[in-house]
């Protein structure tokens, strides 16, 4: 060992391989393999628990990768990396060897931000320059990740089929963080989430898989630390490989890099409860944010390699994320680490799949949208990605195309924008028609269908993280984002929400009552839509966040989940509500019908009569029903033979009167009808007589959504 010129003791490194990226250990040191295009030299430093450092250099380059063999190095060790090269920002040049950097593919990172001036990549009195200042006091460390052998007890993909599915939208820390049940110091981490009674509250509710708000390790943005807030939400990646530190309870007990064991223990504990895990994933932009932001790991390695600059000034970035920059999706190096990233997820950490934030971003390698783009094509080819669940948030922002819902190829799932705000319109009573009902309803062919897409390529949802809750979405006609400090201007003010009457808390009973229904008749609707439902969680419960639509920095108690204030009455409702869809696969509908089979799926007015061109067209009106043939199924059993199903009649009346349906003639037989569910009144009043047949009069009350079944038993099977 040798002192060099800033006082750090240098070590040999040898050659290594520069085929597998990141840190590797092997029994007598570590290979580290790093991309970059542009470094002239590249050190990977060492650090102790005193902060004090060591170097090596990674004298080999190939094909674009610095490599090298560090003996004697152990799984554990915090590292980085230091970038010498050209720093000529006009050009998009940004390395600084002052700067430690993070491992892109860091399976595991200790420590947290400090922010600093120290961090930015440039003089803070004249960007041009380089800045001189070293980051590494400042900056949380990489950690060699021990790749021992883990224990997977047989663990495999559940492979359930996108026409059983139900997702349930959740964070890891907010989920269990104020559950009394749950042991403190497990609360807010991937244990908590592990634990029986969080595994076992979701199996009994009937959810198949839950959609976790990031994890992929994240730093909050300076300004936020500055109000006294931080980044909940997780959308603001640094770690592509590394399981975010701070929801594992093995890290806050002493023990660095822990949280790998927890977290596959985690997606263990979930697939024994028949659950799966889809990851949310940010592709799209990094922490980093643009030319004013700080150099933590890809802009002090190869900027312009990670990153999408403005053509006419390679110092600014060019964001389609409203983040500050954009990942370079047509960059082959950075396509590879998100394609490792993808495949490491699925096939070392065991999750079933992704959704991907700002997906359209993915697709963007000119500048425009396009279906047929490097990463579309990477993941079709790809054997283990494109087998996973796939789910896209379909746009991105200030493009002319950033609205591309229904455009992703086949084997991709999307958020369905277009399904949250007709429903939340139609049950507001707005008018929009019981056509954009009826098409969003049964799995929004008019997006899918042309393409010969399955109704599960629509993921329904009504709420979700972004924006109010349901509770809110019914107790709010204004948003209330003043605990974000930032005087209310964020979030959207496009909520298409009703307050009932009341803006937010009241103890006026009969606008409480109506709220209840509200929500009831969104999740009726939302639980038996022809699609894959997806279910924020905590709707179940009537979680409020008190009308603040933009939660993404409030680390408690407006995110987390209340569960002592839960709706039980509510929660069992939903509960039902999910049996029902599971028991009848008339409600898993596998395929659009065309031509003589649009039959199976009947519109009826509430006189009892086929919709009209001129009722289609009447976009003030505001009830229909819909008829489920029970021959129609999409089950088969073991032989092939048809499963058959009862037959379903839905009374949806989102006026605010009743509407007297007359129950129409689907068989040449007359058919005998029971109330399965009404939304009006979960318990089915007693005064309502049941059973009706063909031609009676059903009144469908204010707001509701009625659910009649015909058994099977009872129906003309010839």
């Amino acid at each position: 060992m040798t002192d060099t010129e800033g006082g750090a003791l240098t070590v040999k490194a040898h050659q290594g391989d520069g085929t597998a990226l990141g840190a590797t250990p092997f029994a007598d040191g570590v290979n580290f393999a790093v991309t970059s295009t542009v470094a002239e030299e590249v050190t990977v430093c060492f650090f102790d628990s005193a902060g004090n450092e060591t170097r090596a250099q990674l004298e080999h380059y190939d094909a674009g990768v610095w490599h090298g063999f560090v003996p004697d190095i152990m799984p554990g060790q915090a590292y980085g990396y230091r970038v010498s090269g050209p720093f000529d920002p006009t050009n998009g040049q940004r390395c600084n060897p002052n700067k430690l950097l993070l491992d892109p593919y860091a399976r595991a990172i200790t420590g947290t931000v400090k922010y600093d001036e120290a961090l930015l990549g440039h003089d803070p009195a004249d960007p041009s320059r380089p800045s001189t200042a070293d980051s590494a006091p400042f900056m949380p460390r990489s950690l060699v990740s021990d790749v021992a052998e883990y224990d997977w007890e047989g663990d495999a993909p559940l492979l359930l089929p996108y026409a059983d599915s139900v997702l349930y939208e959740t964070h890891v820390k907010g989920f269990t963080m104020r559950h009394p049940d749950i042991p403190p110091e497990l609360r807010g981490s991937y244990a908590g989430l592990a634990h029986d009674v969080a595994t076992g509250y979701l199996r009994d509710l009937g959810i198949t898989a839950v959609e976790l708000l990031p994890i992929h390790e994240y730093v909050p943005e300076g300004g936020l630390l500055d109000r006294g807030l931080t980044n909940y939400w997780g959308y603001n990646s640094i770690g592509y490989f590394a399981p975010h530190h701070a929801y594992s309870s093995a890290v806050a007990a002493g023990r660095p890099g822990g949280q790998v064991a927890e977290f596959k223990d985690m997606i263990k504990a979930l697939h024994r409860a028949g659950i799966e895990v889809i990851l949310d994933v940010v592709y799209n932009h990094t922490a980093e944010g643009n030319e004013h932001g700080p150099t933590l790991s890809f802009r002090g390695l190869d900027n312009a390699t990670y990153y999408r600059l403005d053509s006419d000034d390679a110092s600014h970035y060019y964001d389609t994320t409203g983040t500050g920059n954009s990942l370079n999706a047509g960059n082959p190096y950075t396509l590879r680490m998100v394609m490792d990233s993808l495949r490491y997820w699925l096939t070392e950490m065991h999750v079933d799949g992704f959704r991907f934030d700002l997906a359209a971003t993915l697709a963007r390698s000119d500048g425009n949208f396009d279906k047929t783009s490097s990463f579309f094509e990477l993941v079709a080819q790809d054997p283990v990605v494109s087998s996973a669940k796939l789910i896209a948030e379909p746009w991105d922002v200030g493009q002319m195309d950033s609205y591309d819902l229904g455009d992703f190829p086949a084997q991709w799932r999307e958020w369905n924008g277009k399904y949250r705000d007709s429903m939340r319109d139609y049950w507001r009573s707005k008018d929009v028609g019981v056509a954009e009902f009826a098409t969003r309803f049964s799995g929004s062919s008019d997006l899918y269908g042309a393409a010969r897409r399955r109704p599960t390529a629509s993921v329904n949802l009504i709420t979700v993280h972004d924006g109010f809750t349901l509770s809110d979405l019914v107790s709010y006609d204004d948003k209330h984002n003043e605990a974000n400090g930032e005087y209310n201007r964020d979030g959207t003010d496009d909520n298409r929400s009703w307050n009932c009457g009341v803006e937010g808390p009241t103890d006026d009973a009969e606008i409480t009552a109506l709220r209840t229904r509200q929500a009831r008749a969104m999740l009726s609707t939302l639980l038996l839509s022809f699609g894959m439902p997806l279910l924020l969680g905590g709707d179940e419960l009537g979680r409020t966040q008190g009308g603040n639509n933009n939660g993404y920095c409030q680390d408690n108690e407006i995110s987390w989940f209340d569960w002592e204030a839960a709706d039980g009455d509510l929660r069992a409702f939903v509960k039902r509500l999910l049996e029902l869809r599971r028991a009848h696969p008339v409600f898993r509908r596998q395929r659009y019908l065309t031509g003589a089979e649009a039959s199976e799926l009947g519109w009826y007015c509430s006189a009892g009569t086929g919709m009209t061109d001129e009722q289609w067209a009447d976009d003030t009106m505001h009830a229909i029903a819909v008829y489920l043939d029970g021959t129609d199924a999409p089950d088969q059993a073991e032989d092939g033979t048809p499963l058959l199903d009862d037959d379903f009649l839905i009374l949806v009346n989102a006026w605010w009167e009743p509407v007297t349906f007359t129950i129409p003639e689907v068989r040449e037989t007359t058919q005998t009808w029971f109330i399965e569910l009404d939304s009006y009144d979960p318990a089915v009043s007693a005064a309502r007589e049941f059973p009706r047949h063909t031609g009676d009069q059903v009144i469908a009350r204010p707001r509701s959504l009625t659910v009649l079944r015909a058994p099977q038993t009872d129906q003309d099977q010839t």
